[in-house]
């Protein structure tokens, strides 16, 4: 099958709408359940691509979670702590290095991963068929599912889950095309690889990139090769911690993806480990709650006849120092960008958030500023002299 019709395309006013191939090949997608939609392709092919790059890079299980053409979240299959199994809600299942990349992708930033569309590199098995039955999404991609996951996966939605089969050994043409107000255009494919040899140009006084820092490294940079530009990326442990896309202003972008890293870290804050929620809330519901309760606006789920409703017990205030002190405690953070830093403000954001080591293309007028703000701080930085816009 080379076509596909979709129901509309990216609003319910534009119609008609299908995917289709036009060199007369099949359609490199098989539906398995459900039937897919205009931005569900968007996501679940980019996705796709992601997690290919990021297990040819690492050569570990990995996984994404994308919502509107950017990813929330993209991790590998790294082993979990304590803390993260019970931030991430994996206690009841036994892990596999699969599950272990999905839980760390979806729970980067999961406000932003609610109704998302997953990707992974490997075989959806059943453990991480289980922790994506408990998930808002609405849908997946993977190159193969085993009997038990697969059985698990079409009873979500009331058996509309979107399951998609990609075939894992095709390649694209070298030249695609887009259309925008009548104008087609027409490029090669970013067929760019992303590897360590990328990472050899340290222009920093620190020059130590250790093994675990080139691998965040990057896993940032595949990440940002497809996040909407501009975007910036922080990432530890083998997963994105923070991504911030489709900023104008490049400080704009460091400011979010490093906001949504000390949510995350601050999600592992013991204050806010001991929150003691109401019996049945939803999972959502305990999210939005313990975003809010970190935030500045923490008032909103405090006041009295308010807190009712999320807590059995009436929570203590995070205070602004305490939180301070908290993320204080994040370290060894790796930075990306698509694009190079045209100031040392950049620099500044980061390093609130625990960045020790940065990978960008360099190259703008004021790099000597931004290499001085790096070795104020102690930090290794890279030039990699690539671009890495998508749109």
């Amino acid at each position: 099958m080379n076509e596909m019709q979709l129901k509309y395309g990216c609003n319910p006013n534009q119609k008609p709408s299908r995917v289709f191939m036009d060199d007369g090949r099949d359609l490199p997608i098989e539906v398995l359940c459900g039937k897919p939609g205009y931005i569900n392709l968007l996501d679940a092919l980019n996705g796709w691509q992601l997690v290919k790059e990021l297990k040819q890079a690492t050569g570990l299980p990995a996984a994404t979670s994308f919502k509107h053409v950017s990813p929330a979240g993209a991790a590998v299959g790294t082993e979990l702590s304590d803390t993260l199994k019970r931030i991430y809600f994996t206690d009841d299942v036994e892990l596999t290095p699969m599950a272990n990349a999905y839980a760390r992708a979806r729970g980067a930033d999961r406000m932003s991963s609610f109704g998302d569309f997953i990707a992974l590199s490997d075989e959806c098995d059943k453990a991480t068929a289980l922790l994506i039955k408990k998930e808002v999404s609405d849908g997946i991609i993977a190159p193969s599912y085993s009997d038990e996951a697969l059985e698990i996966l079409k009873k979500k939605k009331k058996g509309n889950y979107c399951i998609l089969k990609i075939d894992a050994d095709y390649t694209p043409a070298p030249i695609e095309h887009k259309q925008v107000y009548g104008v087609t255009f027409e490029q090669g494919r970013n067929e760019l690889e992303i590897n360590k040899e990328l990472l050899s140009n340290v222009v920093t006084d620190n020059k130590e990139l250790s093994d675990a820092a080139k691998r965040d490294l990057m896993i940032a940079l595949i990440t940002l090769k497809y996040t909407q530009s501009n975007s910036v990326c922080y990432v530890k442990d083998g997963q994105a911690i923070g991504i911030g896309a489709g900023q104008q202003s490049r400080i704009h972008c460091t400011r979010l993806a490093g906001n949504k890293a000390d949510i995350w870290w601050l999600r592992q804050c013991p204050k806010v480990l001991d929150l003691q929620f109401v019996d049945g809330i939803k999972r959502a519901d305990r999210d939005n709650t313990i975003d809010v309760y970190i935030s500045d606006e923490h008032d909103d789920v405090l006041a009295e006849g308010t807190w009712q409703k999320f807590f059995k017990v009436k929570p203590e205030v995070l205070t602004a120092e305490e939180k301070k002190e908290w993320i204080a405690k994040n370290t060894e953070v790796s930075l990306g960008s698509d694009a190079f830093f045209p100031f040392g403000d950049n620099i500044e954001r980061a390093h609130k958030s625990g960045v020790k080591y940065i990978a960008q293309p360099g190259g703008s007028v004021r790099d000597d500023n931004v290499i001085e703000t790096c070795n104020k701080y102690g930090m290794a930085m890279a030039f990699t002299g690539i671009r890495l816009f998508h749109h």
